[in-house]
């Protein structure tokens, strides 16, 4: 293990940072939607289980691996198993967040590209049909592209403490205000309660095979689980730290942030359309983000003004951003750590490298949506053409992380040994020892929770690529 590794400065670091990765578009745009479609508190309700009986057990896990280990995800499952098959999944884990902070990336820019605009008084353009279209094929993306490339170099080469601890001290807090300043002042609209019924009424008539595979995946996504990003946050966490604590506080943090984005997003859309039925809204975040938010903002123009429309709309879009920027700092942070730990490079180099070879798939992907053809088109599979993004999205964030989960619970348990991942969580919380939590840890990472996850993870391969369903959901 390294003896200089870098550590954040307080448990309170630890949180914000790693609230930061779990919080991002997912929780502040997709798990409304979700909700909204999927049985409203019924909905939550589940997801809630799925926090508590499923993520927070792998959550654990991977956080030990890391503190256990002081290396990245290739790094720790190495220093364990050698070079073992179990190197693989080590790769996995290295290989998928690099590819998912490409796509990240691409909406990254996208979001402060919507945030100068409604700052510099063009809500009406972004409120047209045809504008998110011609935004994301036109030049003006590279500028944002560098500037986004620039905020992130910047807090990751400040290192744990100085650049990513700190930047989460700043941008988490205000993420928490604008969310809150938000939901007051959607909640004070007209017919805004309608939504908060909606959402918060549980409709347990709609509880299928697919709404609970559907909370299940929202909660393992919107927590980080599978990317690494555990494994190399767990590896700065001080050996005396509280794992248990740390993360039941972490998901407290990430649940709360997609609970009040809740009472945010459907208030605000029945607020602007009374008659709307919310299992009609896309299944597409970004969608929702960039084409159907932008009208209800300007809608608002008729009781603030078109000033008043606009400050709220960019409020709503750096909240976002901020949500992206928080999450992408995260994901990039676990190849940086794997070049430092494997090749011994400085932090700065390490960037300038993830940032040359990211930088290009980044351009590549932004570009794959009609402006160059052939990675508008570049494969097709389930009876469908597939572009450069899509293929990163359907590959990397839909399927690859269930079965990384599922690697990572048979590691810890089988390899690394139960005792040992037990010994490791009992450094920082000597109650641990011999309480339900510990038993139930053990045996759901030991059983169900891989078997649900390879499931999905199949289940997932079967639909993204073959357009057929293996499992009745």
């Amino acid at each position: 293990m390294s003896e200089n590794r870098e550590q954040f400065g307080s448990r309170l670091g630890f949180i914000l940072a790693a609230a930061g990765s779990a919080v991002g578009i997912g929780n502040l745009v997709g798990f409304p939607v979700n909700a909204a479609k999927n049985g409203g508190g019924a909905f939550l309700l589940i997801y809630a289980l799925c926090v508590v009986l499923l993520c927070l057990p792998v959550m654990l896990a991977e956080l030990s691996l890391g503190r256990h280990t002081k290396k990245d995800p290739l790094g720790a499952y190495t220093s364990i198993a050698g070079n073992s098959p179990w190197r693989i999944a080590g790769w996995l884990s290295l290989v998928t967040p690099f590819m998912i902070a490409v796509f990240y990336s691409v909406i990254t820019i996208w979001l402060l590209g919507y945030v100068v605009n409604a700052a510099t008084g063009n809500l009406d353009q972004l409120a047209a049909p045809d504008t998110f279209g011609n935004f994301i094929n036109s030049n003006s993306i590279f500028l944002y592209l560098a500037a986004v490339a620039t905020i992130i170099f910047l807090i990751l080469a400040g290192g744990v403490q100085d650049g990513i601890e700190r930047a989460a001290k700043v941008l988490m807090p205000l993420l928490f205000v604008f969310l809150i300043a938000l939901v007051i002042f959607v909640l004070s609209l007209d017919n805004a309660w309608a939504g908060v019924r909606y959402y918060m009424v549980p409709d347990f008539s709609k509880i299928t095979g697919s709404v609970i595979n559907g909370a299940l995946s929202q909660a393992f996504f919107s927590l980080s689980l599978g990317m690494g990003i555990l494994i190399t946050y767990g590896s700065y966490m001080n050996p005396k730290e509280d794992l248990p604590g740390a993360t039941k506080m972490v998901a407290l943090c990430d649940t709360g942030v997609a609970f009040a984005a809740g009472l945010l997003i459907l208030p605000a859309v029945f607020s602007f359309n009374p008659n709307v039925n919310p299992e009609e809204l896309s299944d597409s975040s970004v969608s929702l983000i960039f084409t159907f938010l932008p009208k209800i903002f300007l809608a608002l123009q008729g009781t603030l003004g078109y000033v008043g429309a606009s400050i709220v709309a960019t409020t709503f879009f750096t909240l976002v951003f901020f949500a992206a920027i928080t999450s992408l700092v995260s994901i990039i942070e676990v190849p940086t750590a794997s070049l430092m730990d494997a090749r011994r490079y400085s932090r700065k180099k390490s960037l300038l490298i993830l940032g040359i070879t990211m930088g290009l798939l980044t351009i590549a992907s932004a570009l794959s949506f009609g402006k160059v053809g052939f990675l508008t088109e570049l494969v097709n599979y389930a009876g469908a053409s597939r572009s450069l993004f899509d293929i990163i999205i359907d590959t990397f964030y839909d399927t690859i992380l269930p079965l990384n989960g599922a690697l990572v619970c048979l590691f810890v348990i089988y390899r690394w040994r139960k005792t040992n991942f037990n010994d490791e969580v009992e450094q920082g919380n000597p109650n641990y020892k011999g309480t339900f939590l510990e038993r139930y840890v053990n045996f759901s990472v030991g059983t169900f929770i891989p078997v649900i996850l390879f499931l999905i993870f199949i289940n997932t391969v079967a639909q993204k690529y073959f357009g057929v369903s293996l499992i009745a959901l």
